[in-house]
């Protein structure tokens, strides 16, 4: 019933494979001990490279228990030639190794360097962005100046072509009133009128909203029936009628209360 937390996960205390010790009899070279040279994380758990090495390996012994003994001249130059030949073969078979170790290193440039040209393409692609939106906001704060100097000259043409005689004319205060669009009614921010200032005075200054003191007045000048609410309970309709039968109305209501349950 009792159970136990440790401080570690399982994967971080996990060791390495257990390995005994051994004792090899004499006369006796098992081929297990040639593996002795992989560990665990380094050749272990074996994979295809690994398995090609121990079947080179076998391949090797089985070829020096045919080699023939060093007794006379004759079998030392047949040994020595065999040796010969064997060496080239493992030099054939180490230039292939590296050949492969190459084609990999090669392989692994390869994506290196199509990766380094993605990543800079991306970076140029979005500088060629950065500079294209600096000058569509360059074009468009440049478009907007010219829209307004030109708006600017027109009202100035407009108000040339007015009066062009130069005349001086009298104000006419009554076609400015009879006109809702004129400068009295609606008077523009260019020529000096900003609606927005002293705009303060519009706003409502009550002694009885904005102090303490005129809160706690208009609270007390109010009945009581706004302050304090009273609710009463409704009552309950009766079921049952003079005669003491009960109403249809009351069947229904229980029966429909045993549905819903």
């Amino acid at each position: 019933t009792l159970g136990t937390q440790t401080d570690y996960r399982d994967g971080e205390a996990q060791t390495d494979p257990y390995s005994p010790e051994y004792v090899v009899p004499s006369g006796s070279v098992p081929e297990l001990l040639t593996l002795a040279t992989l560990t665990w994380g380094r050749g272990l758990p074996a994979g295809l490279a690994e398995v090609e090495m121990i079947e080179r390996a076998r391949e090797k012994r089985a070829w020096e228990a045919t080699l023939p003994a060093m007794d006379n001249a004759s079998q030392i130059a047949k040994r020595r030639k065999m040796m010969d030949d064997m060496e080239r073969k493992e030099w054939a078979f180490r230039e292939q190794e590296i050949e492969k170790l190459q084609e990999v290193r090669l392989e692994v440039l390869k994506k290196l360097l199509w990766r380094r040209e993605e990543n800079q393409n991306e970076l140029d692609t979005k500088r060629l962005y950065d500079h294209w939106q600096n000058y569509q906001k360059a074009k468009e704060e440049k478009i907007k100046k010219i829209q307004h100097d030109c708006a600017l000259m027109l009202r100035k043409l407009i108000a040339k072509r007015n009066n062009v005689m130069g005349k001086l004319e009298r104000r006419d205060i009554i076609k400015e009133y009879t006109d809702f669009a004129s400068q009295t009614y609606a008077p523009l921010s260019r020529i000096g009128y900003f609606p927005d200032n002293h705009s303060e005075c519009y706003v409502v200054k009550n002694f009885y909203l904005n102090t303490f003191a005129g809160l706690c007045e208009l609270e007390a000048s109010l009945p009581s029936s706004v302050t304090q609410v009273k609710i009463k309970a409704p009552k309950p309709k009766y079921t049952t009628t003079k005669t003491g039968f009960i109403k249809r109305s009351a069947r229904l209501e229980v029966e429909l209360a045993q549905v819903h349950q």
